[in-house]
């Protein structure tokens, strides 16, 4: 694993933050790292031309291939990860669909949790069946659905706990376990958790990915991804990478790092608030059922306990049935929450979702519409009284009103 600049293998993780991918006596002093924009990478002699070079990269002497900006970034989120290196990505998307072509090649067969993100689903159905690779999705509920699925053909086994949407937990340990045991890689999705809240590589994992976009940035305000792997993942990660030419922006790398100081307190506030609304939010009568591991109610509750640090702000809400009408009051009544794609920036969101018919560990949820919900940085109790008096307005609105009404009387 590589050592920050600083030295310091053993503070704690809040100090760690503030310290991680700093040098300020190599940039005149920055407490950042400046942005450094570039393609051409100047040598002074011939003899220092060459030393750049390496067996499989002999032009590692070029902007693409990272700047002291970009790998200030990397070498954090390794550490925070606790892996062997990393390497950043244009979107978060492009991590995980990058990572996916450096592991597997035509007649590989891919396993991929059902619940997965629909992005990373839709890429395995439109291009990696398109190149012979065989998919095939399993109950991330259920280790035993794995086991059965796996061949000896099985390269890569790919996970996200809690799962897209609907936010089953999966038992990471066990899953890597089962596949390690016939010679598969094990990917993980891990932007909820973030590198503070669960430590892939302490559970199995062989290559953790993040849409930076989200937490890490923290502002709404840059897309970026990041892949960290362990030593026998290593090579075939970076390999895909510069074979394709990927390169984060400087200004996006930039403001991940100027994110990256203070995750520690957001994450703590996103925690807060998101168990908090989620809590309050499970005793109105117009919802049916909270999706939020970190409550005791939940399926996956135990496992959450076990294996994470901390939850995030993001869960899903399913509600009793509404007309399109009740709908619509609802998203118009909000104030504080805004209607937008994406999460993990200070501001919360609310987001009408419907989770794929082919889940099977979600089979059977409930019939009523799911909201999927980001807790903010705001007053917990203003988000409460927000999205309580949004509700309250969708359950007296139109003709059809009167079911919820009923119900909340009785």
């Amino acid at each position: 694993m590589r050592q920050s600049e600083l030295g310091y293998p053993t503070l704690e993780r809040d100090t760690q933050l503030t310290q991680l991918g700093r040098a300020p006596s190599k940039h005149a002093g920055m407490v950042n790292i400046p942005i450094y924009r570039g393609s051409t990478i100047l040598s002074s002699t011939l003899e220092e031309w060459e030393s750049g070079k390496s067996a499989d990269n002999p032009m590692a002497n070029y902007g693409r291939f990272g700047s002291p900006l970009s790998r200030a970034l990397e070498e954090a989120i390794c550490e925070l990860e606790g892996g062997y290196n990393s390497i950043l990505f244009p979107s978060g998307l492009s991590a995980c669909t990058h990572t996916l072509l450096g592991l597997l090649q035509a007649g590989d067969h891919l396993l991929i949790t059902d619940n997965v993100y629909g992005p990373t689903r839709i890429f395995a159905e439109r291009v990696l069946k398109r190149l012979k690779i065989q998919i095939e999705y399993f109950n991330p509920t259920d280790v035993s659905d794995l086991t059965k699925r796996l061949t000896d053909r099985t390269r890569v086994v790919y996970l996200e706990s809690p799962g897209s949407i609907t936010f089953e937990m999966q038992d990471v340990p066990a899953l890597a376990a089962a596949a390690h045991a016939i010679g598969a890689l094990v990917v993980l999705d891990n932007t909820w958790g973030t590198p503070l809240y669960f430590k892939p590589f302490a559970h199995g994992v062989d290559i953790s990915i993040h849409a930076a976009t989200k937490y890490i940035v923290g502002h709404s305000d840059a897309l970026l991804g990041v892949a960290t792997a362990n030593e026998k993942a290593w090579p075939a990660l970076q390999a895909s990478a510069h074979h394709f030419g990927e390169i984060a922006g400087p200004d996006d790398i930039f403001l991940a790092l100027r994110g990256l100081r203070t995750l520690a307190v957001r994450m703590q506030r996103h925690w807060e608030n998101g168990v908090k609304l989620a809590q309050a939010l499970s005793f109105h009568p117009a919802v049916d059922r909270v999706l939020h591991p970190a409550l005791p109610d939940h399926p996956g509750y135990e496992i959450w306990r076990r294996d994470f640090e901390g939850a995030s702000g993001l869960f899903g809400v399913l509600l009793k049935p509404m007309t399109r009408v009740q709908l619509s009051c609802f998203f118009k009544t909000l104030t504080l929450f805004g209607i937008g794609l994406s999460w993990g920036g200070y501001e919360s969101l609310a987001l009408l979702v419907d989770p794929p018919p082919t889940r099977c560990a979600s089979a059977g949820i409930g019939e009523g519409p799911l909201l999927r919900i980001h807790a903010g940085l705001e007053s917990v109790q203003d988000l409460i009284a927000d999205i309580s008096q949004a509700l309250d307005a969708a359950c007296n609105a139109g003709a059809d009103g009167s079911a919820i009404r009923s119900a909340a009387l009785a």
